[in-house]
């Protein structure tokens, strides 16, 4: 990304789209498309006339957690980010300071052994940090009334804090929005409750101006759709970290739609960078998506390259963001420096609640773009 880009404060998204203005709904974004680097400009309504029958979108049905919840260390007010559910029964969550303004802001992580007292008599337990990479993250576990560590397939601390986030949880929030927000504003159209209460952190964005009609006026046109699912853990708003290990299924069905569509005349888009990541973890060096389901530690590069994906729907990153990375691997570095100069010229709107951005190859026969693209 060039680095003499700069996302201005005020291009921030403060509200989501349906609250700008009567009468608007969540498909009132505006559609910044990139084909290799030609670019134009679009409402996200007109999606339907830019695919075609064949196409296929790949999207993410996890559901978005209500992960922050307000404690205390000591006598000091903190807010608790609940990121990632461990295979132990732990969580992976990440300590912040209140700022004042309903927002939080950075704090340093641990030490090992800290508590952090939460609403319902509920105890938090600060353990080791996540990765030796950065304090920001660390693992914490909820004992048993008593002090008594769980075993690690006890239903009960773990049943505790899915019931404490439905008591006492919020959407996390970030200083450039406005206000809060219910947790149906975080809610994409695919969103589908998981049996264990799983799900993600932070929403997996890019699906959100999606509405039913749309999908609706998608399914007409003969775009089809194929779910996946990657639960979200917590951005680093502030070090613009590398993702982390997260949990990904793809199903049968779903694999056998991508690979059908590759072996046709469709494109294979994902809605979003966590569809990037979930598909392309279950695709082998053979380029064949297989079902496939656990924790996936996989960065998309442009080294590494993609394997399944032609195109990808998105939201606007930060210029430092990593997720930048994943999209050169899908466009090449010029065609993202292109759209992204033309989003600031257009005054796009950055974040969660904005703009998009559909990034399309110029021609895409799969075996080209595949033996050009691929590791």
């Amino acid at each position: 990304m060039t680095t003499a880009l700069r996302v201005p404060e005020e291009l921030s998204a403060r509200v989501p789209a349906e609250q700008r203005g009567q009468g608007l709904d969540r498909d009132a974004v505006r559609l910044l498309v990139s084909r290799g680097t030609e670019v134009s400009h679009h409402g996200f309504a007109e999606l339907p006339g830019l695919l075609r029958a064949g196409d296929l979108l790949i999207v993410n049905t996890s559901p978005t957690l209500a992960a922050a919840v307000d404690g205390r260390i000591g006598h000091a007010r903190v807010v608790v980010h609940f990121s990632t559910r461990g295979d132990d029964g732990r969580w992976a969550v990440e300590v912040r300071d209140p700022d004042g303004r309903g927002t939080t802001r950075a704090r340093a992580g641990g030490p090992a052994g800290t508590e952090v007292r939460l609403p319902g008599d509920v105890r938090l337990v600060l353990e080791e940090p996540l990765t030796g990479r950065s304090p920001r993250l660390w693992w914490g576990r909820v004992p048993e009334p008593g002090g008594r560590v769980p075993e690690a397939d006890a239903p009960g601390p773990e049943a505790d804090v899915l019931r404490l986030l439905g008591r006492h949880g919020r959407p996390i929030r970030y200083s450039y929005t406005e206000r809060d927000q219910p947790l149906s504003a975080y809610q994409t159209v695919f969103a589908l409750p998981a049996a264990d209460g799983a799900g993600s952190a932070e929403m997996p964005s890019a699906a959100r101006p999606f509405t039913a009609r749309l999908v609706a006026a998608l399914v007409s046109r003969g775009v089809q759709f194929a779910p996946v699912t990657l639960h979200t853990g917590v951005a680093s708003a502030e070090a613009h970290e590398p993702p982390y290990p997260e949990r990904f299924a793809v199903p049968e069905t779903s694999a056998r739609l991508i690979n059908a569509a590759r072996a046709g005349d469709g494109r294979v888009v994902a809605v979003g960078t966590t569809a990037v990541r979930a598909v392309e973890s279950a695709t082998g060096a053979d380029g064949v998506v297989r079902a496939a389901e656990g924790w996936t530690d996989l960065v998309v590069t442009p080294e590494r390259g993609v394997r399944v994906v032609d195109g990808l729907l998105t939201g606007l990153h930060e210029p430092e963001a990593s997720h930048l990375l994943m999209l050169e691997a899908v466009a090449g570095r010029a065609a993202i420096d292109r759209g992204y100069e033309a989003a600031l010229r257009g005054r796009y709107l950055w974040h969660e609640f904005g703009d998009v951005h559909l990034i399309l190859p110029e021609e895409a026969p799969h075996t080209e773009h595949c033996s050009s693209n691929c590791r």
